[in-house]
């Protein structure tokens, strides 16, 4: 799993940093989703290695026109790109379907592949057979929701030389053995591949919270994450303007991965008052968030984070 930041900032687009948009793509799986789209979404994309042909599915979290104001574009254009006909679907809270049916009437746009809209509510809002997605209610005095994905078990590790000692031959048995399948040797024996792999290791689970203050669904949602992406618009010294705006500072973000038992915290939606001609406080940010969670990141518009596997439940 990787999430590639297309838009850091906060409600305005700065020379630094797009609005919000998140991607996550998946190791051995061609797809691509993505977690808000804020205007100008579509041009990080031409700017970054993702391919629009592979976009999936993508999950609003709230109605605030810098996490959704670039889907329009966004999905027009992938339609007008060769081998892009595979189907979309948006997930958000309620209004993000009116809001779609009616650009799409006013603009008599005809999207040429499969677009659904499904409405959000806390709990499960998508599930196949490698992944889960739920969501649940975040702060912010709008619907606004924060999406946990949730990667299942994968198989324990295989022992190839275990196999090999055995007079398992390399080759298509080692994938059935790898699947915990019995096979029958041609001398009669048969070989438990269950025998043949380690305990099953936990799937890996990347939390995405919108807009949000202080709540207790947020650590919920969070517990023993591998990242939780928190936004962390404000300084605590600036804490009266989180209060009033219902948005967070670094330090809240920091209590809550702390809470939450999470491995790592990426911070997001950086106000551009840190970052201004005359000098960068974002050193000052991410101290902040690091004295409470050391584990925590600060992230820049295309900057990468590769989520990794553990081999142990937390």
């Amino acid at each position: 799993m990787r999430l590639t930041f297309l838009g850091t900032g906060a409600a305005t687009p700065s020379r630094t940093r797009n609005v919000t948009g998140l991607a996550l793509q998946f190791d051995q799986r061609r797809a691509l989703w993505l977690f808000d789209c804020g205007e100008g979404t579509q041009h990080q994309i031409l700017r970054s290695p993702l391919r629009l042909s592979q976009l999936e599915r993508v999950f609003i979290t709230h109605l605030h026109g810098d996490h959704f104001f670039g889907l329009l574009g966004l999905l027009a254009s992938r339609s007008l790109q060769e081998g892009s006909d595979s189907p979309v679907t948006l997930y958000g809270p309620a209004g993000l379907d009116e809001f779609m049916r009616c650009a799409l009437s006013v603009s008599r746009m005809r999207l040429r592949y499969p677009f659904t809209v499904e409405t959000v509510k806390p709990g499960k809002v998508y599930e196949d057979d490698e992944y889960a997605v739920t969501c649940a209610p975040l702060a912010h005095g709008i619907e606004c929701y924060g999406y946990a994905v949730q990667e299942k078990e994968r198989p324990g590790r295989f022992d190839p030389e275990r196999a090999k000692a055995l007079g398992v031959p390399p080759g298509p048995l080692f994938g059935r053995l790898k699947n915990g399948a019995t096979i029958t040797l041609p001398d009669g024996r048969a070989v438990d591949g269950r025998a043949l792999t380690g305990p099953t290791r936990p799937g890996r689970r990347a939390v995405v919270c919108g807009d949000t203050y202080v709540t207790p669904n947020t650590v919920a949602l969070a517990r023993d994450a591998d990242v939780l992406v928190h936004e962390a618009t404000y300084l605590h010294e600036d804490k009266p303007l989180a209060d009033r705006a219902l948005h967070s500072t670094a330090a809240m973000a920091a209590q809550a991965a702390r809470d939450a038992n999470a491995r790592a915290l990426i911070l997001t939606h950086i106000s551009p008052r840190y970052e201004s001609v005359t000098g960068s406080r974002l050193p000052e940010l991410l101290a902040e968030a690091q004295a409470l969670f050391p584990n925590t990141y600060l992230a820049q518009d295309f900057w990468a984070y590769d989520v990794s596997r553990r081999e142990t439940s937390p």
